[in-house]
């Protein structure tokens, strides 16, 4: 289509276009040679004239054509002039011009090389660990904002936060550590059986809550609970817009929808491993009592020998970690949901896994440090 040229459209009812060029009436199918229609644009200079005159049956391919030609001079800096068109056409031009396109819409996906495929993992985790890094950075000034008492949030929020991560956490930690403990109680009786010696199910349900494994099931728990709804509550708040009403007001996400939940989570992580511990100790004792006859007296006293104050040191430390961690996990993926209710979704399930994952990493990193220093 050449520019400063009119240029005339009609939609025939096959599903065809007639162009005229230059004067000059040619029929297309659309879907075959709108490249080459919008190749011909390409070349022109000025702006582009479309005259709708004398149109009389249209369909949506004709629509489809404007719209690409008003991509197309949105792009190049071309101003594109629809005169004479049919008014149901305007209006709907006019609909889908007020409509952003969008762009979180999960897209077919299509297959890629082994090598081209490896590149892409590559990029994405380097951008992962920019966003992360950026996060965590944004996370630290509003921590320092918070010092200095200029962070801005309500305090009833963190209340809250508490509440639920903390206090509406404890059956669920009590359920799970309970079963743990007995499960320990009765993999250590199952070898220990053979020595006569056991009355050592004792230490080993101890120490092995104490240091391994209220921390790390407590944190398990919390990254499929309060992650999952850091990350749910944070990404409606984006799909609402709200997140941008903050920032235009010129208050700061991070202090108000992160800093609350980051804080409780320290907070309540190392109580819940605590309260872990209890329950794991006693769901051992009731096994070695129940099943073993041992003393409830001999147990706890077997116990309170083999674990160290710098045992109960290292688990709660862990958890203050984990928690920081689910909570960091919950709001990054939050922040990055998109802008649709399915995002939502996926962004509840992709604070989950990544909580669960640095949990266990965490705990991986920490086992070996604690081997290397002799604690």
């Amino acid at each position: 289509m050449d520019a400063g040229h009119e240029t005339a459209l009609e939609a025939t009812p096959q599903g065809s276009l007639r162009v005229a060029l230059s004067g000059r009436w040619v029929t297309v199918d659309v879907a075959a040679e709108r490249s080459r229609i919008l190749e011909g644009v390409g070349k022109a200079t000025g702006r582009i004239d479309c005259s709708g005159r004398g149109i009389a049956d249209w369909d949506s391919t004709l629509l489809a054509l404007l719209r690409a030609l008003q991509a197309y001079g949105d792009e190049s800096g071309l101003p594109v002039v629809l005169e004479d068109m049919p008014a149901g056409l305007t209006r709907l031009l006019s609909l889908a011009s007020a409509v952003a396109p969008r762009r979180d819409v999960p897209r077919p996906s299509v297959r890629t090389g082994l090598l081209a495929g490896v590149g892409e993992r590559v990029a994405e985790l380097v951008r992962s660990a920019g966003e992360l890094l950026a996060f965590l950075g944004d996370s630290l000034l509003s921590l320092g904002r918070l010092l200095r008492g200029r962070a801005v949030f309500r305090p009833v929020d963190l209340w809250l936060v508490i509440q639920d991560s903390g206090v509406r956490a404890l059956p669920i930690v009590a359920l799970i550590s309970a079963l743990v403990g007995m499960i320990l109680a009765f993999v250590g009786a199952y070898q220990l059986r053979a020595f006569g010696a056991e009355v050592f199910i004792a230490a080993g349900v101890g120490l092995g809550m104490v240091r391994e494994m209220a921390p790390v099931m407590t944190g398990i728990l919390l990254a499929g609970r309060s992650g999952a709804a850091f990350a749910a509550d944070n990404g409606t708040i984006r799909v609402n817009e709200e997140v941008d009403a903050f920032e235009t007001m010129g208050v700061s996400p991070f202090d108000f929808l992160v800093m609350p939940r980051i804080l409780a989570m320290a907070l309540m992580m190392p109580m819940l491993c605590l309260y872990s511990n209890l329950m794991g100790i006693l769901g051992g004792a009731a096994v070695g009592w129940a099943m073993f006859g041992i003393p409830l007296a001999q147990y706890f006293e077997e116990t309170w020998a083999a674990v160290r104050l710098t045992d109960f040191g290292i688990g709660v430390g862990k958890a203050l970690i984990f928690g920081v961690a689910v909570a960091v996990a919950g709001c990054l993926r939050g922040l990055q949901c998109g802008r649709s209710a399915a995002a939502v979704g996926l962004a509840a399930t992709s604070a989950v896994v990544t909580g669960i994952v640095a949990v266990i990493v965490i705990d991986s990193v920490a086992a070996v440090m604690s081997t290397v220093l002799g604690i």
